[in-house]
C-alpha cells in the first residue's frame, strides 16, 4: 500500500479485533500460530498480532488501515520500524514464509480436488437421457 495517502480508518477497539480475527481465521491453518498480541498497544488506530510462521520465525504484526507490516522480530515487540506495508495478510506471509505459501498451494489443490470429485460424483448420478 505504499505510495497511497490513506486517511487513518478510525474504528473501535473492538471492530478491530473482528478485524483481527478475521485474518487469523483465514491463515491459521498455513501458519504454526497467530493471536492478537496481549501486551502491545491496541487502539482506535491499530491492533498487533502475534505471528509463528511454519519456518518457526516470530513477529509481531501491526493491522492499521494501511495495512499489515511487522513490527517486531519476536512476540509483543514494538521496536522495528519500517514502511513496508502490505495490503492483505496474505501478501505480507507470502513475503515471510515460502513454507505458507506451500501450505497454501496444497490447500487450494486439496480444495479442488474435492471439488471435482465432488462434481464427477453428482453427474455421474444424474439421470441419462435416451435418444
Amino acid at each position: 500500500m505504499a505510495g497511497h495517502d490513506y486517511d487513518e480508518r478510525i474504528l473501535n477497539g473492538e471492530e478491530w479485533t473482528v478485524e483481527a480475527l478475521a485474518v487469523i481465521h483465514d491463515v491459521k491453518d498455513h501458519v504454526l500460530e497467530i493471536v492478537i498480541a496481549d501486551r502491545s498497544v491496541n487502539n482506535d488506530q491499530l491492533i498487533h498480532m502475534n505471528l509463528t510462521t511454519k519456518e518457526k520465525q516470530r513477529y509481531c504484526i501491526e493491522l492499521t488501515a494501511q495495512g499489515f507490516r511487522v513490527v517486531g522480530y519476536d512476540y509483543n515487540r514494538t521496536d522495528v520500524s519500517s514502511d513496508d506495508y502490505f495490503e492483505t495478510p496474505y501478501a505480507l506471509l507470502d513475503k515471510l514464509s515460502p513454507l505458507y505459501r506451500q501450505a497454501f498451494g496444497d490447500s487450494l489443490v486439496s480444495k479442488l480436488l474435492l471439488l471435482h470429485s465432488s462434481r464427477r460424483h453428482s453427474m455421474d448420478n444424474e439421470p441419462q437421457l435416451d435418444d
